[in-house]
């Protein structure tokens, strides 16, 4: 691999960590006892420390380091976690965020980058406890050695050192060695092997003959302490035994790495029972003896370089991931354009597709008919397929949710709990990233304006603590999100009043309630009475229902007057491949979602703005006045009803088409943001049928029909 891929894997690979991080930390706020999210921080900070180091990212190493440090602290329950500190921890993984941006960007640090840096690494100097100005663990506690009570057979480490013969000659000093060693703890018994001296008129003074069987008293880890001999790793022999007590901390180290690991030399080093260097070595006794091919636990064991114990365990932790790994299907990692590219390809092929029907049917061929047949049908599974590829959950999106009401619920000094529901729900990519900023912009305003402080909840017979709702479900061939709260609602009148004073209505005028509350969306419209960090400057409501538009969507809201409001969007699963109805009036196409429609009709020649189905009063809206377009004499007109969000509505047409795969495509600079119009589509016989934004016709619709009161009294 090139070594720029493996530094975007590496970056994208990080900031997927920090999700995982960030929603460990917001889980921790609710049970900050939960040892599986404190170990999920702890792992995504190391692994990120340990990855950022082989590609010599110092100043995330750096930062990284720092940060686990307090983790270490947070695991080992020397630091409590709290809410100031669970702050602090989402602020540094930020940082670190910011961090993996500029080296992405080229690697320097701005100003404010350095200044913020500083401020955490200070913050998090005093979470560690911390006076002399640097970040270090806080002192463990110290054993005496001196008595024989203090000692503790269970919990030291075993070292058997032999140095080769050769090792002075090489210039290192056996003795310092040991010695430096006591910067990790302290020796408690140290026995010297004097069985491979020579014959004093044999021994040669410039050799090392002595072997050293040592107990010591240490927190540090297997790895720290074979470091100590790392210069002198090709003229000695260690072996390192843990302290049995730390074999049940292992086996539990074992059961929580993730599923990522899968081989027994790779598991015992992630738990930290087995170094770099002793993995290596067992390894390459394995692979000089190959026609034995004995096992690399039976050779860690017979090293005595990790317990039976571990070695079991690891071997159960590699079944548990195999039989994991055998159920879960497999994923590959492919870049968004060269999923677009295929997309396009698809759309194309449904073209071309859709041209060979039409060829087939002219020609009146029975075997091309049949042929063109069975393209359309694979044409239309590879679609689906294609499109299925680009499709996922929105619960990606959801879940960023609960940072942001942390933050603001802080900022606002209100308590706010956030319910997802739908997560599953599954969305086009593009669509889900373009929807983000609308909906962060509801959820703070929601809980800026509209859920009250604990007190006047209170006051108001409510509990202390407000509920923010995110719900996503599929209705008729689009996607619903939902986002509610459980607040004060809509003001009417307030927001009548600020209407009159800018302008926007007459102060006579007598608007539905649902006019009141499109007023929300012009704009520089604002209730509120101070500005704030948060909202009030009229910016914002406006660019929600324009980037939604955009989508092809549409938003309404549901108020109740003391007891919150839900803002309701609808768009479309996807913004490329569609199956959709055609339909013409003149020479005149059009499409709408095929999930739309109900069912057609024939209009009776008496028919004026509303006809009775069954019952029901039936808006209808004619397209060909509606899209002024030319007359013509017809013995009978078609209705095409089709209903979003539970509101129909009857589409006056003169011809009914029938089914059809549409590659939607935007509109022209001319005509883009046409009432009514939201796309065209290629037909297969190369002319262009325009895409009906049938939730704006139907708000049409029903403002060209007569009141629905006396309709329903003409129809009785």
């Amino acid at each position: 691999m090139d070594l720029n891929d493996a530094l975007h894997t590496f970056f994208d690979e990080s900031r997927g960590l920090l999700v995982d991080m960030e929603a460990a930390l917001i889980h921790l706020e609710q049970t900050p006892n939960d040892p599986e999210a404190i170990n999920a921080v702890f792992r995504a900070a190391h692994t990120i420390k340990g990855a950022a180091g082989m590609f010599g990212l110092d100043d995330i190493v750096l930062f990284t380091h720092h940060l686990e440090t307090l983790l270490v602290l947070v695991r080992e329950g020397t630091v409590p976690l709290s809410s100031d500190l669970i702050g602090l921890l989402l602020q540094s993984g930020d940082h670190v965020g910011h961090l993996l941006d500029a080296m992405a960007a080229g690697g320097l640090r701005s100003d404010t980058l350095l200044h913020t840096e500083h401020q955490l690494l200070a913050q998090l100097q005093r979470a560690c406890g911390s006076t002399n100005g640097a970040i270090e663990v806080a002192s463990l506690p110290k054993i005496d050695f001196n008595t024989p009570e203090s000692l503790n057979s269970d919990e030291l480490w075993h070292l058997s050192l032999r140095f080769s013969p050769t090792v002075m000659q090489q210039g290192f000093e056996p003795a310092s060695f040991i010695h430096h060693l006591r910067t990790l703890g302290r020796i408690v018994q140290i026995s010297t092997l004097t069985h491979a001296l020579p014959a004093l008129s044999e021994m040669d003074p410039e050799c090392c003959y002595l072997g050293f069987e040592i107990r010591f008293a240490s927190h540090a880890s297997k790895s720290e302490i074979e470091g100590i001999f790392e210069f002198v790793s090709d003229d000695c022999q260690l072996r390192i035994l843990p302290p049995d007590s730390r074999v049940e901390d292992y086996l539990r180290l074992i059961d929580e790495l993730p599923a990522d690991r899968m081989r027994l030399g790779e598991i015992l080093r992630a738990c930290g029972a087995l170094t770099e260097q002793e993995l290596q070595r067992a390894l390459q006794e394995q692979a000089e003896t190959p026609q034995e091919h004995q096992p690399l636990g039976a050779i860690l064991i017979e090293e005595q370089a990790v317990q039976p114990e571990l070695v079991q365990g690891a071997i159960g932790r590699q079944n548990e991931l195999r039989q994991r790994q055998a159920q879960e299907a497999k994923l590959i990692r492919v870049h968004s354009d060269k999923l677009d590219t295929l997309i396009n390809r698809v759309a194309e092929l449904v073209i071309a597709s859709s041209a060979v029907g039409v060829l087939a049917r002219h020609n009146k061929d029975r075997s091309m008919r049949e042929a063109a047949s069975i393209v359309s049908r694979l044409t239309e599974q590879v679609r689906d397929g294609a499109m299925m590829l680009r499709m996922v959950e929105i619960g990606e999106i959801f879940n960023r949710f609960k940072r942001v009401v942390r933050d603001v619920s802080k900022e606002t000094g209100k308590e706010i709990e956030l319910h997802i529901g739908g997560a599953e729900t599954e969305l086009d990519k593009i669509l889900v990233d373009k929807i983000a900023d609308p909906l962060t912009h509801l959820v703070r305003n929601a809980i800026d304006h509209g859920i009250e402080l604990p007190a006047v909840r209170l006051q108001r017979g409510k509990t202390a603590v407000g509920r923010l709702d995110l719900r996503a479900s599929h209705e008729a061939g689009v996607i619903v999100i939902e986002m509610s709260d459980d607040g004060a609602g809509l003001n009417r009148e307030r927001i009548l009043a600020k209407a009159v004073q800018k302008g926007l209505i007459a102060a006579d005028a007598e608007p539905s309630d649902a006019q009141i509350w499109e007023l929300i969306f012009e704009p520089g419209f604002s209730t509120a009475e101070q500005v704030s960090n948060l909202s009030g400057r009229g910016v914002g409501m406006d660019v929600v229902k324009r980037n939604i538009e955009a989508l092809r969507g549409s938003i309404d809201i549901e108020n109740r007057p003391g007891h919150g409001a839900t803002f309701r969007i609808r768009l479309p699963l996807t913004l490329a491949i569609i199956d959709g109805f055609l339909m013409s009036v003149s020479d005149s196409n059009y499409v709408v979602p095929l999930d739309v429609v109900i069912e057609c009709i024939h209009l009776a020649p008496d028919a004026k703005n509303y006809v009775n189905l069954r019952g029901e009063v039936l808006p209808l809206l004619r397209l060909r006045q509606h899209f002024q377009l030319e007359k013509r004499d017809l013995r009978r007109e078609n209705v095409v009803v089709v209903q979003v969000g539970g509101r129909k509505m009857g589409l006056v047409v003169d011809q009914l088409k029938g089914e059809l795969q549409a590659v939607i495509k935007p509109l022209g600079p001319l005509i883009d943001g046409l009432p009514g119009i939201s796309g065209s589509a290629v037909l297969g016989t190369g002319e262009i049928a325009l895409m009906l934004d049938i939730q704006e016709l139907i708000h049409q619709a029903s403002h060209t029909a007569v009141d629905y009161a006396k309709m329903a009294i003409t129809i009785k």
